[in-house]
């Protein structure tokens, strides 16, 4: 894995964190949704973002949260290297089949990524 995706995977986890404890429960999940874009190839990672999420909707009550990251976590370990919605969010409000638009930053990184830059 490139230095620079590395280093935003690390990032979103670690603002994520940061958010949490500031009390920035949206903040949090946005840097969750794109830790989840960034790691979707990688299977650990992956399931990473989604066991945060899952643990996000247990800290906030947020029960079809909970309910939607159990089969995401298992899809996430046996499928990233198979199969991933390029730019799905993660999160149980949208099908984890739907791909969806990749912001130009994380396009870069994964880009590069692919390039083996």
């Amino acid at each position: 894995m490139s230095n620079a995706l590395n280093q935003a995977i690390e990032q979103a986890f670690a603002q994520a964190t940061q958010a949490v404890v500031d009390g920035q429960t949206e903040a949090a999940w946005r840097w969750l949704e794109r830790a989840h874009i960034l790691t979707q190839k990688r299977p650990l990672l992956h399931a990473r973002s989604h066991w945060r999420m899952f643990i996000l909707g247990w800290q906030t009550g947020d029960y079809r949260e909970v309910a939607g990251q159990l089969p995401r976590i298992l899809a996430a370990v046996l499928f990233s290297r198979i199969w991933v919605p390029l730019g799905n969010t993660g999160r149980a409000r949208v099908s984890a089949f739907a791909p969806m638009p990749v912001s130009e930053d994380i396009q870069a990184l994964l880009q590069a990524e692919q390039s083996g830059q």
